[in-house]
């Protein structure tokens, strides 16, 4: 079932596939942890959200086997229509979508809701990689019809109001651009852009201006626009050097709203202290570093893109929720990856995973690609029977 034989396999794939599933079993615990008293007290069962999010969990690795036994050439050539179907179920949130909490990101489809600016982050992640990496060679008609689509898909994301996802796709489409050598003044200029917006969504909207507000002095209104970074702010100080142990956290007994998907990271600390919430940053640190691996060893310029911007993806989204639990951020609704309850997240964080990994193994070229004759010939002497 493994596109190449477990032996050949790269270093830096085996630990992603190893941390991919200590991640996702770990995320089960936590998430079991944080949701189980809120669980029993509105609906009855206490495992309600658990058994849930094991069922996207299992549907979410069946993806990443898919990423990591598909040829990368295949996901680029689906990379720009599932974009622009994105941009497309994006659109129709705005028109048919349920809102929740003053922003329209669910759009219902049969008995389940689906949030497409969640599962659209993986083929940003690829179409991207195809731009840039031919960005010199590429006519000016597909760069612009390429840029115009990333900028429509942001501006789409941004009616919602969604500024947290809004701005992490254009952080990771400025990543990509910027590592792929873009022009620094054109980075400038479109740094620039991006402020703007930012800055314009804030003025308009205004639960986002109270909630950057309240992240400046959250204590000024601790029952108000305060109350959930202040809710946070306290699960976090109760951990304290070792925390209250598993399971133990007070915080999550209806104190902090949102526990199970935004605010997740405050129950973990509150739980497993500074040492845990340090021992998390030491994880994710080594996922990026592996991830710089990869990107490093790619042979071409495609897979390089697609292994950075697969990592920014993981890891800047996980540094964005922690700030936000912790008080560095305005709070966003960025949930953490394999983590925070949801399916729609868990099958994007899994999926990027996935193309990481694949990125990891086609580094070999024992797989994907041009092989060359002699990795040919070497593969197919290693897999064929002994007699």
């Amino acid at each position: 079932m493994l596109p190449l034989d477990w032996s050949l396999w790269p270093a830096e794939a085996r630990l992603l596939l190893t941390l991919t599933l200590i991640w996702s079993v770990a995320g089960l615990l936590i998430l079991g942890s944080a949701s189980w008293w809120v669980a029993s007290r509105e609906m009855g069962e206490g495992a309600y959200y658990l058994k849930r999010q094991v069922i996207w969990m299992v549907a979410s690795w069946g993806l990443l086997s898919l990423a990591v036994s598909t040829d990368l050439r295949r996901w680029m050539k689906v990379a720009g229509p599932a974009l622009w179907i994105g941009c497309l179920l994006v659109a129709a949130t705005l028109l048919f979508g349920d809102p929740v909490n003053g922003a329209s990101r669910w759009l219902p489809i049969g008995p389940m809701q689906i949030q497409p600016s969640e599962l659209v982050k993986p083929f940003v992640v690829l179409q991207a990689a195809n731009l840039f990496a031919h960005w010199k060679r590429s006519a000016v008609d597909q760069k612009l019809l390429w840029l115009g689509s990333f900028g429509a898909l942001i501006l789409l994301i941004l009616k919602q109001p969604n500024l947290s996802t809004a701005a992490l796709t254009g952080l990771l489409l400025w990543l990509m651009a910027f590592s792929a050598g873009l022009r620094l003044r054109s980075l400038f200029g479109t740094a620039l852009v991006g402020a703007a917006l930012g800055v314009s969504s804030i003025m308009i909207n205004e639960y986002q201006r109270l909630r950057v507000v309240s992240f400046l002095n959250p204590w000024q209104d601790p029952q108000g626009d305060g109350y959930q970074l202040v809710q946070s702010l306290l699960a976090i100080g109760s951990g304290g050097i070792v925390g209250q142990g598993f399971g133990l956290s007070t915080q999550k007994l209806q104190y902090l709203p949102i526990q199970s998907t935004d605010f997740i990271f405050a129950v973990y600390a509150e739980e497993f202290g500074f040492i845990g919430s340090v021992m998390l940053l030491l994880f994710l640190m080594l996922v990026a570093f592996l991830g710089l691996r990869v990107a490093l060893r790619c042979r071409s310029n495609q897979t390089r893109l697609t292994a950075i911007g697969c990592t920014t993806l993981l890891i800047g989204q996980s540094l964005m929720n922690l700030a936000v639990a912790s008080g560095a951020m305005p709070t966003t609704g960025l949930p953490l990856p394999m983590v925070s309850y949801g399916g729609n997240s868990l099958l994007s964080s899994l999926l990027v995973a996935g193309l990481l990994i694949r990125c990891s193994l086609e580094s070999t070229s024992l797989v994907g690609g041009r092989r060359p004759r002699r990795a040919n010939e070497r593969s197919n002497q290693h897999l064929a029977p002994s007699r």
